[in-house]
């Protein structure tokens, strides 16, 4: 609770108890919806969870100064906390782990993880990881040749700042000043390969130095020096000033996926150590030393947080399966054949082991 020398939390941010009590609500939704997302892969009904716990308060912090609908994010596939921020819902998510014709995100033809939805300007990501960097930075070029006042954000692990597609980006970016935000969310491993085998240097952030823009660090288990580094960064890319490059020192609370097994390269106690950094329960007793969340006010965040998971999943699971007959949709300009009565399919097919093409006449 604020004093007399003691100013309100996020008083100095802007932000007041609503603000506050809606990050945490955001953070505490995200959780629930990657922890029900564990669930449903351990029991079959989903194939495949790449978590953000542990990234909650980074994504959250980071993202809340954005405008939805204006500005452009392009997310990598922990990003649901920054997702859930920017407008996309529990119910959108959930359609894409269970792979639903209706999915907005792609059909259902993508694997969970890759989420966009191009009306509510989310570009959709790639499997192979950094790509994303250069599409956010093509799109801040556009928004700077257009004059919109877009700002394009877009997220990565610091194992992806490794690859050649980052280091373009940052170039290209900083030579034109471009309205981009690049958000390395350090979790300390790329799948199992540590940090220290990763990188000559202990911060990703000092890199921005070398293609002309901040490199800022900021602590990811702490939301409002997220909030500030976030808001911030995209001030100055909205202003015209250029892009920035933050580091978000963050915990990876599961390991890399559902396919991966962290205690074979993480020692219990180094794991155990890591609960210290979640940020869902260090961001709960901050608001509740300031008098802004009470015992009532969080168990109706928690049951709220219940309910949209419930209802998310269920509705869900409900919808249809993408029709078998579209598979090829967005594959090909033209779809080729793919009823056996067509002429083409019936003189043009593969045969034997080899796979060779062989036409109507058996050459």
């Amino acid at each position: 609770m604020a004093t007399d020398t003691q100013p309100a939390l996020g008083s100095d941010l802007g932000l007041g108890p609503d603000d506050l009590l809606e990050m945490y609500t955001l953070m505490a939704v995200t959780r629930a919806v990657d922890e029900r997302m564990w669930i449903l892969n351990r029991a079959g009904k989903i194939p495949f969870v790449i978590s953000g716990q542990g990234h909650e308060g980074a994504q959250v912090g980071i993202g809340y100064g954005l405008r939805k609908g204006h500005d452009w994010m392009v997310p990598y596939y922990r990003s649901v906390a920054s997702l859930i921020t920017f407008g996309m819902s529990p119910r959108e998510i959930m359609l894409a782990q269970f792979a639903r014709g209706v999915d907005p995100s792609s059909g259902g033809r993508q694997m969970p993880g890759h989420y966009g939805i191009a009306e509510r300007n989310i570009l959709s990501v790639s499997s192979p990881v950094a790509t994303q960097v250069l599409h956010a930075t093509g799109i801040a070029y556009a928004a700077k040749l257009r004059r919109t006042e877009q700002v394009a954000i877009t997220y990565l692990g610091e194992g992806s700042s490794n690859q050649g597609d980052f280091h373009e980006a940052l170039n290209f970016a900083g030579i034109h000043k471009l309205p981009v935000v690049f958000v390395v969310e350090n979790n300390g491993y790329a799948i199992s390969v540590p940090m220290s085998l990763q990188s000559a240097v202990e911060d990703i952030a000092v890199r921005g130095a070398g293609y002309g823009m901040p490199g800022v660090i900021c602590d990811g288990a702490d939301v409002l020096d997220c909030y500030r580094a976030g808001k911030e960064a995209i001030d100055r890319a909205r202003s015209g000033v250029g892009p920035t490059l933050i580091e978000a020192k963050v915990t990876r609370m599961t390991a890399h996926s559902s396919d991966d097994q962290q205690t074979k390269y993480r020692s219990s106690e180094e794991l155990e150590a890591e609960k210290d950094r979640d940020p869902l329960p260090r961001f709960r007793d901050q608001l509740r030393a300031a008098g802004i969340l009470d015992d009532d006010e969080e168990q109706r965040i928690t049951a709220e947080a219940r309910r949209v998971v419930e209802d998310a999943t269920d509705w869900a699971e409900e919808q249809s399966d993408p029709d078998p007959a579209t598979a090829q949709r967005h594959v090909y300009a033209d779809a080729p054949p793919a009823r056996m009565d067509d002429p083409l399919w019936r003189t043009t097919r593969f045969m034997g082991d080899g796979g060779q093409l062989l036409d109507g006449e058996g050459h």
